[in-house]
């Protein structure tokens, strides 16, 4: 063990530990999650780290071999080849400064190793004075959360488009495939499976549209503002300077954000990527549930679709499968939302000059980031590849119901056109025959009116008003009056 000082006392700290008394501390008191701040989050401590130093060394304020080997040690950090970066909980003091100082105790370990130092003794690199020269935890965490969720945004938009170019290929492979549509669970209009895949396809891209929006105020960051915004104790080019390197080393084209003492306390722009999260995670979870629903049975229920088996459904009743991804990933999706509330609560707590709770937050959007990622992958790899449409059944369906009844309505009026429903429902016969019966409209006009039932149509006046002048049309019309 070797023996470390700070401001509240001395303590031991493991011989080759690469952290401080500091993060021994927070080691000892925060035991919450159970879970350490989220890789991406300490790689963009690191590049923070990286950038400040090479900054620092420019404005001569730091030598130049101090500045590469703080550079080098934040390199190994990034990559993440050194465990003992990320050793204190998710959840610990506000403001994030336990993980912050972590890094740079860390950071600092390394780069005197690299210079001949030992470990412990902070010289000549010291981590307050040189690592976090010109810098704050209350302007680094924000600015790490918000590179975190730059990187973490960028495998989700893969996955997101991946699944709405799946569902795409399933419309063009069913587009001719009519099925009755559904309104409050009970038969509608027709509409083909092309135009319900295709439907769901574009709200995923709609939902990844959403969140690829966010993150140009994610690139507006208040690195440089130091405690409150105000940039105490820095150089004064030191906050362009640190996010124009910061830009270079993450290929992300940052900007300053427009009052950083604002981006201090307010945590808007992660409130509204959060929030992007739980409507792509709210729409999912719509499409899971209508995947659900249609494969219900699959004897008693809808049956329209087939979902691919990926496990024996039940622990007493043989040979029963259930729809299992669809049920994990809706599940997911509800977590999403879940941590998005934590996230809103959160950013509702930016009193003063600070909000402190950016921890929590940097823990919900990873976690959210995460579940969404996986879930959307799987939904696409484990469920929608493997679909099959059984059209033997949707046209069974389409055949007892009255779900074209809207087509005619155009030409035969809303009255009319509702008594035939009627008819049919009470006498349990196709539409079509029904209005056959009664001479309204010939067979052949009849398949080409239905025929146009899933799509816009123009209404052919003349023929609505050759129908409605027919004696048939009136006797039946006097019969409805």
């Amino acid at each position: 063990m070797r023996r470390e000082r700070d401001s509240l006392g001395a303590r031991r700290v493991p011989t080759r530990a690469l952290y401080g008394i500091f993060t021994l501390r927070a080691r000892e008191t925060f035991d919450l999650s159970g879970e350490p701040p989220h890789p991406a989050l300490i790689r963009a401590y690191a590049l923070v780290k990286k950038a400040a130093a090479r900054v620092n060394a420019r404005l001569g304020l730091l030598p130049a071999a101090w500045a590469r080997a703080i550079a080098r040690a934040a390199d190994a950090v990034a990559a993440g080849d050194v465990p003992d970066a990320s050793v204190v909980d998710s959840l610990h003091a506000g403001a994030g400064t336990p993980m912050h100082m972590n890094v740079n105790e860390v950071v600092a370990n390394l780069a005197n190793e690299r210079l001949g130092g030992r470990l412990g003794v902070y010289a000549p690199i010291h981590p307050n004075d040189h690592v976090n020269l010109g810098q704050s935890s209350n302007d680094v965490t924000p600015t790490a959360i918000r590179l975190m969720a730059l990187e973490l945004s960028r495998p989700l938009g893969v996955e997101m488009e991946a699944l709405a170019a799946s569902l795409s290929r399933l419309a063009r492979r069913e587009r001719h495939v009519v099925k009755p549509g559904r309104t409050h669970l009970q038969d509608a209009v027709p509409i083909t499976y092309g135009q319900v895949f295709e439907g769901w396809a574009q709200a995923v891209r709609e939902a990844w549209g959403a969140i690829a929006a966010c993150r140009s105020e994610l690139r507006a960051i208040g690195l440089g503002g130091t405690a409150v915004g105000t940039g105490i104790a820095t150089h004064p080019r030191f906050r362009p300077l640190v996010v124009r390197e910061l830009s270079a080393l993450t290929g992300e084209r940052l900007r300053p954000a427009p009052s950083a003492v604002t981006a201090t306390w307010s945590l808007r722009p992660l409130l509204a990527c959060s929030a992007a999260l739980r409507g792509a995670a709210v729409d999912l979870a719509k499409v899971c549930f209508d995947l659900r629903l249609l494969a219900s049975g699959p004897h008693t229920g809808l049956g329209e679709l087939r979902l691919p088996a990926v496990e024996p459904g039940s622990s007493i009743m043989p040979g029963k499968v259930n729809p299992s991804v669809v049920e994990a990933v809706e599940m997911a999706c509800l977590q999403v939302c879940g941590h998005d509330h934590a996230v809103a609560l959160a950013a509702a707590r930016g009193e003063l000059e600070l909000n402190v709770m950016t921890p929590l937050v940097a823990l919900n959007l990873a976690r959210g980031f995460g579940l969404l990622t996986r879930g959307v992958r799987l939904l696409r790899t484990r469920c929608v590849d493997g679909i099959t449409v059984d059209r033997a059944r949707i046209a069974g369906l389409l055949a007892g119901s009255l779900v074209e009844a809207t087509a005619l309505s155009p030409y035969l009026g809303y009255e009319v056109t509702a008594e035939l429903v009627k008819e049919a429902l009470e006498g349990r016969k196709p539409l079509r025959d029904v209005v056959a019966s009664h001479g309204l409209v010939d067979r052949r006009t009849l398949d080409r009116l239905l025929a146009a039932a899933t799509r816009p149509a123009a209404v052919d006046v003349r023929l609505r008003r050759r129908l409605q002048s027919s004696p048939a049309y009136r006797r039946f019309r006097a019969g409805v009056s």
